[in-house]
């Protein structure tokens, strides 16, 4: 969790949230068909001891899968930290925080997404790709996603935690299960995965229950309805 955060984030969820994506290691990233398989992978993810799962706006209807996942619980009794990826726009900010996300990503610099955050009092991990867009990424919310991951490898989030110590890194892109440790030796603090993950219920438990490890069981719009 960065040492320092901006004001309007200071005691707010930003650092339950960073301490539960420290902990949890890898954050789900969900782009389903439709809202119930959104719905039900998140419920899964819970029962597995995750906490923080991002759903997108490539999802139709994410705002319905939102408004009906953020009022749950993970396997602990915590509340569910349900945030919501891929937003580009003011509209889908305020739809998405309307419908009760805990956080906001962009995959790249979003100005406006950020000025919604500010104003909200919501936590925003901004993604970038240059060492300047992420730096100043972090200097807005203490956080930074950076996208897309692979082409940097594990050595360029090394090379931007030399610069930034406190920042909380997220790669998000690309990434297999089984690269999962190298990232986070290389300082990430946890690391968006979009497939891969294992459907068997006692595998998902273990991804989230200890240092992570390979998985073996590859599994390969608007907010209106």
């Amino acid at each position: 969790m960065p040492d320092h955060l901006p004001d309007h984030l200071s005691g707010h969820v930003s650092s339950t949230l960073y301490a539960a994506l420290g902990a949890q290691r890898v954050l789900p990233v969900l782009r389903e068909a439709h809202a119930d398989e959104a719905v039900r992978r998140t419920t899964a993810l819970l029962a597995a001891g995750c906490r923080a799962v991002e759903l997108t706006t490539s999802t139709p209807c994410w705002a319905e899968a939102l408004s009906r996942t953020a009022p749950l619980y993970d396997v602990h009794g915590r509340p569910a930290l349900i945030g919501v990826g891929t937003v580009t726009t003011t509209a889908q900010a305020e739809a998405a925080l309307d419908a009760g996300a805990a956080f906001l990503i962009s995959p790249y610099p979003a100005p406006e997404v950020r000025a919604v955050a500010v104003r909200r009092e919501a936590v925003f991990i901004e993604g970038g790709f240059t060492p300047g867009e992420i730096a100043a990424a972090v200097r807005a919310a203490g956080s930074a996603k950076v996208f897309p991951a692979h082409v940097g490898g594990p050595g360029f989030v090394r090379s931007l935690k030399a610069v930034l110590p406190t920042a909380v890194i997220v790669p998000t892109g690309g990434i297999r299960p089984a690269e999962i440790p190298d990232w986070l030796a290389a300082g990430a603090t946890a690391v968006g995965i979009g497939g891969g993950l294992p459907t068997d219920p006692d595998e998902l438990a273990a991804v989230f229950a200890g240092p992570a490890t390979p998985c073996r069981a590859p599994r390969d719009a608007a907010a209106g309805c």
